[in-house]
């Protein structure tokens, strides 16, 4: 397993970010993993994770399936559904992988459980590619 490069200020995975999640994404070549242990600073009610930033967690695991592959993009399209609540103090587990290739429009879907392996929360997330000069400096603001 390979860590996909982040931009150190990225909320969900820069390490520089002290007000972040500065999770740390894991590539196999084809699905990308994380994990991550959510706490009180991130609750929605008393000991649940917050829904709003576990979509931001799916949709980094979706997004970075194609950092992986040194493809750029933007989310264009995010649809999710929660199973059930996340657990504060209890890990969750991340999966996403591309499921379509449109050359400018990539498809990607991602998964959240718990440690139990019960599915937490699923997504589905469109990414527009981006190419040019555009793409080259945005490669250059990653890191690790």
């Amino acid at each position: 397993m390979k860590e996909v490069k982040a931009y150190s200020h990225c909320f969900v995975c820069g390490e520089k970010n002290q007000t972040g999640l500065q999770v740390k994404f894991y590539s196999d070549g084809k699905v990308v993993t994380a994990e991550y242990l959510p706490t009180e600073r991130f609750s929605g009610y008393k000991d649940i994770f917050h829904g709003g930033v576990m979509a931001a967690l799916l949709d980094e695991v979706m997004i970075k399936t194609l950092i992986a592959k040194e493809w750029v993009a933007v989310t264009t399209k995010l649809s999710l559904f929660y199973k059930r609540p996340a657990k504060l103090g209890e890990k969750i587990i991340l999966k996403g992988e591309i499921i379509q290739n449109r050359k400018k429009i990539v498809t990607t879907k991602g998964e959240a459980r718990n440690k139990q392996g019960e599915l937490l929360a699923e997504a589905k997330g469109e990414y527009f590619i981006i190419e040019g000069e555009l793409k080259e400096k945005l490669l250059e603001s990653l890191e690790r």
